[in-house]
């Protein structure tokens, strides 16, 4: 498979058995996973891979705890990709783990969220009418080959289509009750114990058939680390989570526009306000740069014509390298080059799944195989 494609693979069947399938399926992606997170914990900390397995094990309690499902299907991941429950877990909770690193360490690049520019367009901003949510996915370039497109077929919980890291079980996708996530890293050192790995929670988010289940997933979990969760439903509401383990805040879209990118917008959490300074310096000029860049939607009046004014805007190079649209910077290490590893442009009203490997100013969105919508006892568009 040529680099920064990405595989489409579908799942059925109990938890266990999606695991495995998915493990078969992204064997060798798995594999490189682990092979770029040990490189890059050992370049930033010094840990080896053993050590960093060894403390996933400090996640495997309140994890069972909150999705005993979840934990059978990443079960089932590491049986089908050969490898060990715990490196399954590392993989989920690999921002947890930088994190937990960070406390000793931290380098700045080690604590850097993983960046992204999320969006939500409803119908009186998207000049067709329809639904769009998407994001630029922005990460450790070096995780490039390791990406999967995953559809899941769970009855009776929704069928999800969602983009991941190889071994994990959730990120950033939508679902066949018409509800999308999109996430966004927002940094700031937390304490008070050990909480659930983001992707399980991102997960329960795409398992949710209504919206207030979606909602719950989010506002009645308790988090390691700071997230940012925009979440979009095909009715035309979309609403901004900004969470932490403590305080939440949110927002709500302006002119029909929701934008967000690695910075508190809505509020200062108090556990972190005397100190606060954000993260992601990039993120204060992405945030306006997306929010102006859709402006233009308003008057497309055509799907085609969204879809390219959507990229155009994900396409931005302001700040180049470290831009909306951001490239690797050739003067860093090769573990801490940062890189846009995959844009997403959703229409929740069509059903369509569009998703552009790699930087979306040199690569076209590609439509998954699958419709949202399709499939025995789905309740198609609404």
């Amino acid at each position: 498979m040529p680099s920064g494609s990405l595989p489409f693979v579908e799942v059925s069947g109990s938890p266990r058995e999606r695991g495995r399938q998915y493990g078969e399926a992204a064997r060798d992606r798995v594999a490189a996973a682990i092979e770029f997170y040990a490189a890059a914990f050992g370049e930033a900390t010094g840990m080896t891979w053993a050590r960093v397995t060894e403390l996933a094990g400090r996640w495997e309690e309140p994890s069972r705890d909150f999705a005993p499902d979840l934990m059978e299907e990443m079960a089932g991941v590491a049986e089908g990709a050969g490898v060990t429950p715990r490196d399954v877990l590392a993989l989920n909770g690999r921002g947890e783990i930088l994190y937990e690193a960070a406390s000793s360490t931290a380098p700045e690049d080690l604590e850097r969220p993983d960046g992204c520019t999320s969006f939500a367009a409803l119908p009186g901003a998207s000049g067709d009418g329809h639904v769009y949510c998407g994001q630029n996915w922005d990460w450790r370039d070096g995780v490039r080959d390791t990406l999967v497109v995953l559809r899941v077929v769970q009855p009776p919980k929704p069928t999800i289509i969602m983009h991941v890291e190889a071994g994990q079980i959730g990120r950033q996708g939508a679902n066949s009750a018409g509800i999308a996530l999109n996430a966004n890293g927002l940094g700031g050192r937390f304490g008070g114990g050990i909480g659930v790995p983001q992707p399980l929670i991102r997960r329960r988010v795409l398992d949710a058939d209504r919206l207030d289940h979606a909602l719950e997933a989010v506002l009645r979990s308790r988090a390691q680390i700071a997230s940012n969760a925009l979440i979009t439903h095909r009715a035309g509401f979309a609403i901004d989570l900004e969470t932490t383990p403590g305080a939440h805040g949110w927002l709500y879209p302006e002119d029909g526009l929701l934008v967000h990118g690695n910075h508190f917008e809505s509020f200062v959490p108090p556990a972190i306000a005397a100190t606060h300074r954000p993260m992601s310096a990039d993120s204060l000029y992405r945030v306006p740069r997306v929010r102006d860049g859709l402006k233009p939607l308003r008057d497309s009046g055509d799907p085609d014509k969204s879809r390219e004014l959507i990229r155009a805007a994900f396409s931005d190079h302001l700040g180049y390298p470290e831009s909306v649209c951001t490239h690797p910077d050739e003067g860093r290490p090769a573990v801490r080059r940062w890189a846009t590893l995959v844009s997403s442009c959703v229409d929740l009203t069509a059903g369509d799944y569009d998703i552009a490997p790699g930087t979306p100013c040199d690569h076209p969105y590609v439509r998954a195989p699958w419709n949202l919508y399709d499939g025995p006892g789905e309740k198609g568009p609404q």
